[in-house]
């Protein structure tokens, strides 16, 4: 088995970033990706947690509030994998096959301590100004409840 490309996502924009990982996962690459709650998400952090809770909210519905259940993730991990997904043709099997060769992790695992860690510079942000957030603030804020 081909040796992993591990991917460290702390300051890099997490949209341009799933991008790059969803090119390189078609050419059949394994990729993990580090400290993905770092990741950045631009915007005004009010305009993204309003979008985010207008997805989650969505699912709602009225006939039978209770059975709605956790369809949009919340953590940040999971916010990225989903995100990658949205990049590949995942009901293709061609798709499925490539986001199963995709390890997502909070912070970083002992087995990658070690290991050399890269940034796509396509993913950097590129203006310093721009309001963002991280997705683990967005996480923190999810889960207090809002802003």
């Amino acid at each position: 088995m081909e040796e992993a490309t591990v991917i460290n996502a702390e300051g890099l924009v997490a949209g341009r970033l799933a991008s790059v990982i969803a090119k390189r996962l078609l050419r059949g690459e394994r990729i993990v990706v580090v400290n993905v709650e770092k990741a950045i998400i631009t915007g005004k952090p009010k305009r993204v947690l309003n979008w985010y809770m207008k997805r989650v909210s969505e699912w709602r519905t009225y006939y039978n509030p209770e059975k709605r259940g956790p369809k949009v993730p919340r953590r940040p991990d999971k916010v990225f994998k989903r995100m990658v997904r949205g990049m590949l043709p995942h009901k293709k099997p061609r798709g499925r096959e490539a986001l199963r060769r995709l390890k997502v992790y909070m912070g970083v695992p002992e087995e990658y301590k070690n290991a050399k860690m890269e940034s796509p510079p396509e993913a950097v942000l590129q203006d310093p100004r721009v309001p963002r957030m991280s997705l683990g603030e967005l996480y923190k804020l999810l889960r207090g409840g809002g802003a």
